[in-house]
């Protein structure tokens, strides 16, 4: 019996490519088990055939070769139709090259689909990809679509609950138009389970399935597991030790500026910058860079030595710590399970997640700059034409200061709140529930 699939918010992006006349092959970016290959067979099960090649399993070793001998797409094609009894005709076709950073070749290959068979579906995925992307000078800019998915989102976790109602009314809900005391509650009942859960879909489908948060537990110590297997993958001159060090490091270290003194004992600052930069190109690890966010782009002033890092899912942070069961779930305040961080860590993620696909958010943050000044602004973003302070609180209430700071230094027109209270607006501030970090922007 086949695993039910839980739908996720890039099913409808790649329905438009999927209609869409002027299609370019497209590349699904991500960490590892994050639902790449699934999201990929859900669609496949719209044509009337499909073909996945995996290049990490042996049976399709001899593919390897071909795309080493041949670029033409439709030399190429024929062979598959032939060795895997499959049609691969356009229109009728999806065909998959999973693990595609396993084949150089096929990757540089990309760029003739789009150029000698336009027609033809064509997706390529990899969990290590963005290893193999810095080894190849030009991949095919402007030839090939690039798509990043991340663990599930909140809105995606409670549609895999089956909580449809929920979610929708939390698609309409903003600090103009509150919820009522008992869905606020309901909301954040469900906000503390899925941040104890996490958005990895195998431990997600494990509670969708009616299994306990004891065997989320499992599926989670496994998933951790398979990760520091990864480290040994990623490049042969970084220790595999180094690297579960300085990814130690960055979980107890979320929630402020990543001290890379703190990450190894037995590195230099060198060692655990390359570290950290293979983390990031993995997925597992999100930056978040200083901005004097005097104004737009945001890029423009960021300062790539102030920096602090978030892990890619909640799970996986809890289990490392770990967290109490019982506390997180019954907590008022996030701040009583670990003074905030949870909170900070799950904002961050939730904006990274409700950006469009096709385009992956960056992360920043602000301080002040003159000596002797400890004012922070935990997010700060771009909502259509104006930059937005946003800053984190763990509980009800809170101290908006370094807010007020930002907004009165950079005659900015309003900052946002993310806290454990209801939808409200609070002078110039806008107040969005946690659970709600995805509507911010939206209206």
């Amino acid at each position: 019996m086949s695993k039910k699939y839980l739908e996720r918010n890039i099913d409808k992006e790649l329905q438009e490519w999927k209609k869409s006349s002027i299609r370019k092959p497209l590349l699904l970016r991500g960490a590892r088990q994050v639902g790449k290959s699934s999201t990929v067979r859900e669609l496949g099960r719209q044509f009337d055939y499909f073909l996945e090649i995996n290049f990490e399993k042996k049976e399709f070793q001899d593919t390897k070769v071909l795309f080493g001998k041949s670029s033409s797409p439709r030399q190429l094609c024929d062979e598959f139709s032939a060795m895997y009894d499959t049609p691969v005709i356009p229109g009728r076709t999806l065909l998959f090259l999973d693990e595609i950073q396993s084949c150089i070749p096929a990757i540089s290959a990309l760029r003739y689909f789009y150029e000698e068979y336009p027609e033809l579906h064509v997706i390529a995925a990899g969990s290590l990809l963005e290893f193999a992307l810095q080894e190849i000078p030009s991949y095919g800019v402007g030839r090939i679509r690039s798509m990043f998915l991340y663990p599930f989102s909140f809105d995606e976790y409670l549609r895999a609950m089956k909580h449809d109602m929920l979610a929708n009314a939390l698609q309409k809900a903003s600090p103009e138009e509150p919820f009522s005391d008992a869905l606020h509650n309901r909301c954040l009942q469900e906000l503390l389970r899925f941040m104890y859960i996490g958005g990895m879909p195998q431990a997600v489908a494990t509670y969708a399935n009616g299994n306990s948060l004891l065997e989320c537990q499992q599926v989670l110590d496994d998933l951790t597991l398979t990760l520091y297997d990864d480290f040994s993958k990623y490049r042969e001159r970084v220790p595999t030790l180094r690297l579960r060090e300085v990814f130690a490091s960055v979980i107890h270290q979320t929630g402020g500026k990543f001290t890379y003194s703190k990450a190894s004992q037995n590195a230099n600052h060198w060692q655990i910058k390359e570290s950290v930069e293979l983390l990031e190109l993995a997925g597992v690890v999100h930056p978040v860079t200083h901005t004097s966010a005097n104004g737009l782009p945001l890029a423009a002033e960021m300062n790539t030595k102030h920096r602090k890092f978030l892990i890619f899912d909640t799970g996986i942070y809890q289990r490392f710590l770990p967290l109490d069961l019982g506390q997180l779930l019954t907590a008022e305040r996030l701040e009583q399970v670990n003074k905030g961080a949870l909170a900070e860590l799950f904002v961050g993620l939730e904006l990274l997640k409700s950006a469009p696909s096709n385009f992956p958010l960056q992360l920043y943050y602000w301080q002040r700059e003159k000596p002797g000044s400890s004012a922070e602004v935990d997010y700060v973003m771009q909502c259509h034409s104006d930059i937005v302070p946003v800053e984190v609180k763990s509980g009800i209430k809170g101290s908006m200061q370094s807010m007020f700071q930002f907004l009165s230094e950079k005659k900015y027109e309003y900052g946002i709140r993310c806290s454990m209270e209801n939808f409200a607006t609070y002078q110039n501030v806008k107040i969005y529930p946690i659970y709600a970090v995805s509507r911010i922007g939206k209206q």
